[in-house]
């Protein structure tokens, strides 16, 4: 009998230690990890979650609409007089054409389900010559989302590029077809790109911008979406400080990725190993950085500010 009530001592004593331990070990991890909050997503890092820093909390702004649709298609005025002068052209009056393009194209809020349970992985690929042996083809792919840019071809380049491709941007003068599976991402510098990707899916009888373009384009309509002029002008006021005339294609998706994603990768940004700035499915090189209506360098100088704090991670390649 005393043999059994020094066994139960033993054990009550034993729980309590261990379930004090237990406490005070979690309390410890609690002061170390933080583990009391609830982290912004179910990914290793978080694009939200890197040490806070002046720098990017002045530029970063969740509030403003990214994609387009019929309820944020009332543009601010600050924002219609930018956009209307980036391509001029004297075509339809913009609030005119936004009723036949919902008509046409699903009219919904894109992206706007972050939570704690999720983890969007997303592959940002550009088209520099960096890319050219990288290997890094399978990297690419393993990502939720990949977005490409314009006309950035797979077929050949597998090896470095990969083949998965869930989100391509382009404009009319870019424009390439697509699989049943991938987004169109529009990229609209006019009203008149716009009345082009309503006519690519009708009539198909706008064939020229300021110069020859597609009249077709083969896509799935329903994954069809538009980048808002509203987060256009913002990337360019906020993140570029008003550098160039506007931004290029890869740089906004690099950005809306930064706003969608809960974790973005970037690749095929910057120039090759010896300093060259060309796509890598160029036969000739010829620079790029800092030409035209683009500040290449501008835009460099952010994505490895971005990469210096750890909200991306760049892969520079070759």
């Amino acid at each position: 009998m005393k043999l059994k009530v020094r066994v139960v001592y033993v054990v009550m004593w034993t729980t309590f230690i261990l379930l004090f331990v237990r406490v005070d070990f979690r309390y410890r991890l609690d002061d170390v990890f933080d583990l009391t909050t609830p982290s912004a997503c179910a990914c290793m890092s978080c694009v939200t979650e890197a040490p806070e820093d002046p720098w990017f909390s002045e530029r970063y702004d969740s509030r403003v609409p990214k994609l387009l649709n019929r309820a944020n298609s009332n543009l601010t005025a600050i924002t219609y007089n930018w956009w209307i002068k980036l391509q001029p052209f004297k075509t339809a009056n913009f609030s005119d054409v936004v009723d036949p393009l919902f008509s046409l194209f699903r009219d919904e809020e894109h992206y706007n389900d972050s939570s704690p349970d999720r983890c969007r992985t997303c592959a940002v690929v550009g088209n520099s010559a960096n890319l050219v042996r990288s290997h890094y083809g399978a990297i690419i792919d393993a990502h939720t989302f990949v977005f490409r840019m314009n006309h950035g071809p797979t077929k050949g380049y597998e090896r470095d590029v990969g083949v998965k491709t869930t989100h391509r941007a382009m404009y009319p003068e870019s424009a390439v077809d697509l699989d049943n599976s991938t987004h169109l991402v529009l990229m609209p510098f006019k009203v008149l790109d716009l009345q082009w990707l309503i006519s690519a899916f009708t009539k198909q009888n706008i064939t020229r911008t300021y110069r020859t373009v597609k009249p077709t384009v083969k896509a799935n309509r329903n994954k069809v979406m538009i980048v808002n002029p509203e987060f256009m002008r913002y990337v360019y006021e906020k993140w570029l400080m008003k550098e160039g005339k506007y931004p290029s294609t890869g740089f906004i998706m690099l950005m809306l990725a930064l706003h969608i994603c809960d974790e973005v990768n970037v690749f095929g940004f910057g120039a090759s190993s010896n300093g060259r700035w060309y796509h890598y499915f160029d036969h000739w090189h010829h620079p790029l950085i800092n030409s035209g209506v683009h500040r290449g360098g501008v835009e460099y100088d952010v994505i490895t500010k971005l990469e210096q704090q750890q909200r991306i991670k760049m892969y520079k390649g070759w």
